[in-house]
């Protein structure tokens, strides 16, 4: 009986979300009107690619429609940086690079750093070999010599 005591009132808090994001949901759509995509397209993107039991919020329909935006704003900067006039598919398929390929380019950026680590303790192991081996004889003496002062 405890349990369904809960699962009513987790029941009844999420239809108070329900109806505050519509009052809610409202508001956002007034000011929602400076968007860059109509909101049901991607909407419906959404939840063409979500699984079937997941419930889009307003806010989240509206943020996703403003990063689309962002994206293309700053796809269309990149292509404005050309000296044509005409746009070619190449100039967009360069521009549109990093976003096709991330992970790609994560897995590169993985490797270099690895890599780079590789080199690190090759550098350190070197460095402790310098220091075991070529030790300098008489240390005291060259710091005490008033030619190296200069």
């Amino acid at each position: 009986m405890y349990e369904e005591d809960e699962f009513n009132e987790e029941i009844i808090e999420d239809e108070e979300e329900i109806e505050s994001e519509e009052v809610n949901g409202e508001e956002i759509e007034e000011e929602g009107e400076d968007l860059p995509f109509a909101k049901a397209e991607v909407v419906r993107l959404m939840k063409q690619n979500l699984d079937r039991d997941k419930m889009i919020r307003e806010r989240v329909k509206v943020e996703m429609n403003k990063f689309l935006g962002e994206v293309l704003v700053k796809v269309c900067e990149q292509l404005n940086e050309y000296p044509y006039t005409t746009i070619e598919y190449e100039m967009l398929k360069e521009s549109i690079y990093p976003y096709q390929n991330i992970e790609r380019i994560n897995e590169e950026k993985k490797r270099i750093l690895m890599h780079l680590h590789a080199i690190k303790a090759d550098c350190d192991a070197l460095s402790m070999d310098v220091q075991k081996t070529l030790k300098l004889k008489d240390v005291h003496e060259e710091e005490s010599d008033p030619a190296f002062l200069d």
